[in-house]
């Protein structure tokens, strides 16, 4: 049984994914996600042209920025923190009804990013600031997953030495959305709450780079300090 076989077995939909950002996560879960069977867009801030080695290598299609999320059921935006302002307007446009869109983002602001006052100053949580500069509600996940543990830690369910992963988000149909297709990627998820309560998984947090289960997560995200370490602040 091949695995497009076994995701019609499962009762899983196969979805048709954009993806914007081609770096170490975004390489990786184009990598994963079209290896699972799904349809993948692909697109970076340098253009198609650029990602012609990694579309060879799985048969994802490489797009414009502006066309990635065109009739997707999932958009994941994975690049810079500093660079989601420059994203086109309308990036959502096309997207299917209800579409969920995932933020791996993190702010950086010494190493990358700069100060962004409304994160620092105002409180506002990187996820929240990033929906907002989007017009549209995210998920976050895979913020604080190591882009290689994407190819070498999927495992079965039930296994004892499966890794879980956050994820918070206001939005529960897509919140489940993006919990089912982690699952189907290896990993578990614990529900971190909505988007006001994503500072648990920004850096500087214990559930950050974690690689634990179910309980080793939950209690990470619940011994959080709400103030942002001097590492991660201007």
């Amino acid at each position: 049984m091949d695995h497009q076989e076994h995701q019609r077995w499962k009762g899983l939909s196969l979805m048709k994914i954009g993806i914007i950002g081609a770096g170490n996560i975004g390489g990786n879960l184009t990598r994963r996600l079209t290896g699972l069977g799904h349809e993948v867009s692909v697109a970076n801030s340098r253009g198609p042209h650029t990602l012609t080695a990694l579309a060879e290598e799985t048969g994802a299609t490489p797009v414009k920025v502006e066309d990635a999320a065109r009739g997707a059921d999932v958009v994941i935006v994975t690049v810079p923190v500093k660079a989601v302002p420059d994203l086109p307007a309308g990036l959502l446009d096309g997207a299917a009804d209800g579409v969920a869109v995932i933020d791996t983002g993190n702010y950086y602001p010494q190493q990358r990013d700069g100060k962004i006052a409304a994160i620092e100053d105002d409180g506002l949580t990187e996820s929240r600031w990033t929906a907002q500069q989007i017009g549209h509600t995210v998920i976050k996940a895979f913020n604080g997953t190591y882009a290689q543990d994407l190819l070498d830690r999927p495992r079965p369910a039930g296994a004892t030495d499966r890794m879980a992963l956050p994820v918070a988000g206001d939005d529960e149909a897509a919140k489940r959305r993006v919990r089912a297709l982690i699952d189907d990627l290896g990993f578990d998820t614990v529900d971190a709450g909505g988007l006001d309560d994503s500072w648990r998984q920004q850096p500087g947090t214990p559930v950050y780079g974690l690689q634990e289960g179910l309980d080793a997560v939950t209690k990470a995200l619940a011994e959080a300090p709400r103030e942002r370490s001097a590492d991660f602040r201007a």
